[in-house]
């Protein structure tokens, strides 16, 4: 039997996936870790978390599932996007990660827009500069830690400092890529032009690779000390939400995902790369080779629950203790009691700031319509209906630009809630269906490596043998328009006063 390893580098995880030749989940393994707040705003990381889980995982799946180093014929690697990992000449860490959520660099991204231009950023890489984003984070260690910039030889994302452990290459993948904003995401090459007006020198970059394409080999050191056999080849792999897409088999035109994590994600496959001028959603090369993908962000999507639940649903609590039923089931029930619309109850759910549409940190969390007959059960279903309005903005924004799907996945952990996939089914007017598995960048990294390594013909084949729907969810009438629309001009209507808010 041939086997193939999916790794995911995350925030709070590291995630290892086992898959056969036969497209089986054979196991899933995961290290938690945390990171760091140095100070207000700014999230760091040491890498060797993620190695160190990394060196622990492989041997541990090899030896309990009593397979050898050569039965695993490749390795995908998949992570989250955006974070600087800054190596010297030996290649050795210089500092720890700056994360994706870090929002220290205002100044670096002020500074790119006058030096490159706001629209002509968006021109040259189809993204506008964002504090997440790696070059603001470049900057900022160049202006703050001039020591530490003068020694570094290399950049990497968190996945390639995993793929240079393995390999000793230099190397990462287009759509990883594509969230530093340094990449010319139509041509999927190092943009020249970005580079020379941030004096950034090309050298610092990796090479680039397609997803499926082989990137490098595990060496001999390596290989022993981990169980792997030597020479094992180690494909492009992906950013997290390019590699998950994969991983539900959104492949070709007219197919997406919709993600209800901490965040939500909504990810729209495209065979050209259509550019949002305005910079409300994201344009990133695809995994799929020589095609892109369209995605708008939530901020607070599942964790708009997550907070309702922790502040207001105690006696669910309890009662979820005292049945052993899931809190969030008994939620469920509660709010599918009540009728769409929540009887003229909408929910924004901007507890975090908003990023599509609005692109405003100072956009905050509102019900709107609150009155006497409103009670808990109420509160609960407008807070998935205003989690579907705000990714709908998404959704709607793609649709623009001329980018939608007929057929829609759902994934993270509130795709477990079938109140809540009715409800998206509803607002975005689009089928919904969920997979059977639900492992995310690790699967569609492990597929990768399928097709990268010979053991999958290609990824229709891959997702073919690996994907299997678990549920369909058919759009019905609704009367979700109308509140929409009013949904969407309430923000508006507050728009000036979060600013003024924010500034007191």
């Amino acid at each position: 039997m041939q086997y193939l390893l999916g790794i995911d580098i995350g925030t709070s995880s590291t995630k290892i996936l086992l898959l056969d030749e036969r497209g089986h989940i054979i196991d899933d393994v995961e290290r938690l870790y945390d990171f760091e707040i140095p100070a207000n705003g700014w999230t760091e990381q040491d890498p060797d978390l993620w190695w160190n889980a990394v060196r622990e995982i492989i041997p541990e799946i090899i030896q309990k599932h009593n397979i050898t180093g050569t039965d695993i014929k490749g390795i995908g690697i998949a992570g989250q996007m955006h974070s600087l990992v800054m190596l010297d000449a030996d290649g050795d860490v210089l500092r720890k990660a700056i994360l994706w959520n870090d929002q220290r660099t205002g100044k670096q991204v002020d500074k790119i827009n006058e030096i490159v231009g706001a629209d002509r950023h968006i021109e040259l890489t189809s993204n506008p500069p964002l504090t997440g984003f790696t070059s603001p984070k470049i900057l900022w260690v160049r202006e703050n830690e001039p020591e530490i910039y003068e020694k570094c030889k290399k950049i990497l994302l968190p996945k390639d400092y995993i793929r240079y452990r393995l390999t000793g290459e230099y190397v990462s993948d287009v759509s990883d890529a594509s969230g530093m904003g340094l990449l010319n995401v139509k041509e999927r090459t190092w943009s020249d032009e970005i580079l020379k007006d941030l004096e950034i020198d090309k050298d610092l970059l990796p090479s680039l690779v397609e997803s499926v394409e082989i990137s490098g080999y595990v060496t001999k050191e390596i290989a022993q000390e981990l169980g792997l056999a030597e020479g094992t080849p180690v494909v492009g792999g992906a950013g997290d939400n390019a590699a998950a897409a994969i991983g539900v088999g959104v492949i070709e035109e007219g197919t997406g995902f919709t993600t209800i994590g901490t965040s939500g994600v909504v990810f729209v496959h495209s065979s050209k790369p259509n550019t949002d001028a305005k910079g409300r959603v994201h344009t990133f090369c695809s995994a799929v080779p020589n095609e892109w993908h369209l995605m708008g962000v939530t901020l607070a999507a599942g964790s708009s629950l997550q907070w309702f639940r922790n502040r207001f649903c105690h006696e669910e609590m309890q009662e979820a203790e005292e049945t052993g039923v899931d809190v969030y089931k008994i939620m469920d029930y509660k709010a599918a009691e009540i009728k769409e619309g929540s009887d003229k109850l909408l929910f924004l759910p901007y507890l975090s700031g908003e990023r599509t549409p609005h692109l405003d940190p100072d956009a905050r969390g509102v019900f709107f319509g609150l009155s006497t007959i409103h009670e808990k059960a109420h509160l609960i279903r407008a807070v998935l209906e205003g989690v579907a309005f705000s990714l709908n903005d998404c959704l709607s924004v793609l649709r623009e630009l001329d980018v939608d799907a007929e057929t829609m996945m759902l994934t993270g952990g509130g795709a477990a809630s079938p109140l809540w996939q009715k409800i998206i089914a509803d607002v975005f007017n689009c089928k919904m269906q969920t997979c059977k598995s639900n492992q995310g960048p690790s699967l569609g990294a492990a597929i990768l490596a399928g097709v990268g390594s010979g053991v999958f013909k290609d990824l229709q084949d891959g997702c073919r043998k690996v994907v299997e729907v678990k549920r369909s969810v058919e759009p019905s009438e609704n009367e979700y328009k109308a509140f929409y629309e009013i949904y969407k001009s309430v923000y508006q209507s507050l728009k000036e006063n979060y600013k003024k808010l924010a500034n007191i």
